[in-house]
């Protein structure tokens, strides 16, 4: 029997640390759960459990607070309650409930602690149990990081637990059948002799008890969902053009806005002429807004059309104005003033570079924009005593406190209604466009206003992917890779994200070491240093954030070093490898692809392996030199991520993963001119066309002993498997992305 609240390993890992080191603060409220949120305004008959489930008369409804992006998470996370509460699909709806504490995310320290996830040191455990306490008191809830499954796979399980026993309880005390005798399905107790007992016609009864907390959770053999197949419960409203997104809001009295601020981000905007734009149809303000200046108008299309009809004097770009001073400043800072951290080094690395037959080479990858098919876009309205908004965002209770800024309210006064994402990769953990509906709405206060991108806005305005630079170099010896020296520079991404929260995050920032440091190769000599950049241009979180670099300059630095021993590419790695896992990873991936067997003319393979966010991730290439170019003829996926728990969303999760990383990394680039971004729309950031899409074997693992999440892991291997199989299949080493510069793609 498990108690729910339990103090568990790593909470009482933190009571320790806290005593040990005289922290005199927050070890009773780390183990104290918060208060239920679902209480307040409760119908009288109503049932909650926990801030997950609610029952009435006329309907189940379960909690699912993680953001849903397109991932799926809405979906997964309701399969996790239903399986333990012992309801089918249909027979409940799902509603992202309202920011609060109670739905902090358990697995932030997980990726968050400076510890390799292989680490289970007594030190790591109780470092990510005191990062995970904090985490706890600050009620952080967010959803990024691939931890939505691995917070929510325990405690929904419970969730639904705790319910279900509460029902059972409900259905013995008016039936007078033993809680043992009685059993539960398709959401209903069901008495021995077979007469069932709806849960909805339970709640009122319900209502008036203490929910049961002594639960004990399914086997895996006794899973109804988790491990099966499912159709996602947002499939048929995706597919009629029925689900509702942030874009789609549409209240009484509600008028539209367009904005545009300053292109050279950060810049001034010195003055403005308006009078073209006042006179155009349909617009009914225009407002100044931070950096820039927005219209009203009585529709998305006039506002647009009269905000780009504006003259403005921009100010100066607070970075280098051209393209070439950002790679500059790059270079410059690869130097030991500008060191963040030095995260690996083991052996002497200095010894057996000088020792062994050694090579050099340096490694380039660009600023990349999100730009998820759905503009950003938020729908405010002031009131004198409170503030609504509607938009889709992945930090709910931080967006509350942003927007509180701007108005001038407390955050208990900002009520989100949080909607689905049409996605986002990282774009919509930012909060600018929601601080400049909320600026427009504040001067509005009782007129509900709609801000919508331009695409053209949302590119000159995003903050990408940050750009970086690496230098390696490394030994070979006896066939045998010996020994690796790595560089990797980069501005912070933390500290420009957190920075426009108004959060100075101290100490290195892991984001630019990730993907590179934390491989779990047994390498004997192996160092890996980490620069910081000063700022340049603006930068934030992108699908994978720092892997998606970091993989790709330790796996190609590694693919050269295989290749200049002599030895196989997919042997050599299986042979440094000392993760058990991890290795059965890269063991799978060659058994899918037949690595190994004869290729035709002009074809080639290429191998990466890159763990991010506790998942290890191998792919596998094969493209074909043809006359137009290469084609990217089959990828295989192998990844761990201890427990799959939909087969079908998991292998769409990772084949879309490697659609967008192999668009990415052969296409897309941001680049800066006269301090403005020169990419100003889709036409100008291409991603894979339709035609160059391969076929795309995937294979989930699960020998983890913990819970993961897969939708950024499948990201960072794609680049450097596909520059890799370049190689095989050409000759030529490409150390840059995206790719396209170097080679042409059929």
């Amino acid at each position: 029997m498990g108690k729910v609240g339990k103090i568990a390993r790593r909470t009482f890992l933190f009571g320790a640390v806290a005593v040990a080191g005289g922290v005199a603060f927050g070890v009773y409220k780390v183990r104290t759960p918060y208060e239920n949120p679902l209480k307040d305004g409760l119908a009288e008959g109503d049932a909650t459990f926990n801030p997950w489930v609610v029952i009435t008369e006329k309907q189940i409804t379960l909690i699912t607070p993680h953001g849903d992006k397109g991932q799926g998470v809405a979906h997964a996370q309701a399969a996790l309650i239903a399986e333990e509460l012992d309801v089918e699909f249909g027979q409940f709806q799902i509603d992202f409930g309202k920011p609060d504490k109670a739905y902090w995310n358990r697995a932030l320290a997980g990726d968050g602690a400076p510890f390799m996830a292989t680490d289970e040191s007594f030190t790591a455990e109780a470092t990510r149990s005191f990062m995970g306490g904090m985490i706890k008191l600050l009620g952080m809830q967010i959803t990024g990081g691939s931890t939505a499954m691995p917070d929510s796979f325990d405690k929904l399980r419970e969730a639904g637990a705790v319910a279900r026993e509460t029902l059972k309880l409900v259905a013995s005390k008016m039936s007078g059948v033993p809680v043992a005798q009685l059993k539960t399905a398709k959401g209903a107790v069901v008495l021995p002799d077979g007469i069932e007992l709806a849960y909805r016609a339970l709640a009122k009864e319900a209502a008036q008890v203490e929910p049961v907390t002594e639960v004990k959770l399914r086997e895996p053999s006794e899973w109804r969902m988790i491990g099966k197949p499912m159709q996602r419960l947002d499939m048929v409203a995706k597919s009629t053009g029925t689900l509702d997104y942030g874009i789609d809001v549409d209240v009484e009295g509600m008028v539209h806005a367009a904005v545009m601020c300053n292109p050279r981000q950060g810049g001034a905007l010195n003055g403005y002429d308006a009078s073209a734009a006042e006179g155009m149809r349909g617009v009914q303000k225009v407002v100044e807004v931070n950096g820039g200046v927005a219209v009203v108008a009585d529709n998305t299309w006039r506002a647009i059309q009269a905000v780009q009809a504006i003259d403005f004097d921009w100010g100066e770009a607070p970075y280098p104005a051209e393209q070439d001073g950002h790679w500059q400043a790059i270079e410059a800072s690869l130097n030991d003033d500008q060191l963040d951290k030095e995260w690996r080094n083991e052996g002497d690395v200095t010894a057996a570079l000088a020792g062994g037959k050694a090579i050099e080479a340096a490694y380039r990858v660009p600023y990349v924009a999100h730009a998820p098919l759905e503009p950003l876009n938020a729908t405010v309205l002031v009131e004198d005593d409170k503030v609504t908004v509607w938009t889709g965002h992945q930090i709910p209770r931080m967006l509350q406190d942003q927007v509180a800024r701007v108005t001038g309210h407390s955050s208990e006064q900002i009520d989100l209604v949080n909607h689905f994402m049409g996605g986002s990769f990282g774009h919509r953990l930012e909060f600018k466009h929601v601080e400049l509906a909320a600026e427009i709405a504040n001067q509005m206060r009782g007129t509900p206003v709609k801000l919508t991108y331009s695409r053209e806005e949302d590119f000159a305005h995003d903050f990408p992917r940050h750009i970086g630079m690496a230098r390696g170099s490394g030994a070979v010896k006896d066939g045998k890779v010996t020994a690796m020296d790595l560089q990797v520079a980069m501005p912070s991404v933390v500290g420009s994200q957190m920075g426009r929260a108004g959060m100075n995050v101290p100490g290195p920032d892991m984001q630019i070491a990730a993907g590179a440091w934390n491989n779990p190769y047994g390498l004997e000599n192996f160092r890996m240093r980490a620069y910081r950049v000063p700022e340049l241009a603006p930068v934030s979180s992108w699908r994978s954030v720092g892997a998606s670099a970091g993989g790709f300059f330790f796996d190609s630095l590694l693919d050269e070093l295989i290749h200049e021993a002599g030895a196989d590419p997919l042997e050599e790695r299986i042979r440094l490898m000392q993760h058990d896992v991890s290795r059965k990873v890269l063991e799978t991936v060659g058994e899918m692809s037949n690595w190994g067997s004869p290729l035709g003319p002009n074809k080639g393979r290429g191998v990466a392996f890159v763990e991010s966010f506790g998942v290890p991730t191998a792919e596998v290439i094969e493209v074909t030199n043809t006359a137009e170019g290469i084609t990217i003829d089959k990828v295989w996926v192998a990844a761990d991520v201890g427990t799959v728990i939909d087969p079908v969303n998991f292998e769409n999760l990772v084949q879309g993963g490697v659609i967008f990383a192999l668009g990415h990394a052969m296409n897309s680039e941001i680049t800066y001119s006269d301090g403005m971004a020169q990419q100003a729309n889709y036409w100008d950031a291409e991603g894979m066309r339709l035609k160059q899409c391969p076929e795309i074997m995937v294979r989930g693992l699960e020998n983890g002993d913990q819970v993961r999440g897969i939708g950024e892991p499948p990201v960072p291997p794609a680049a450097p498997a596909l520059a890799n199989a370049i190689f095989a299949a050409t000759g030529q080493r490409i150390r840059e992305l995206p790719l396209y510069h170097h080679i042409d793609f059929a």
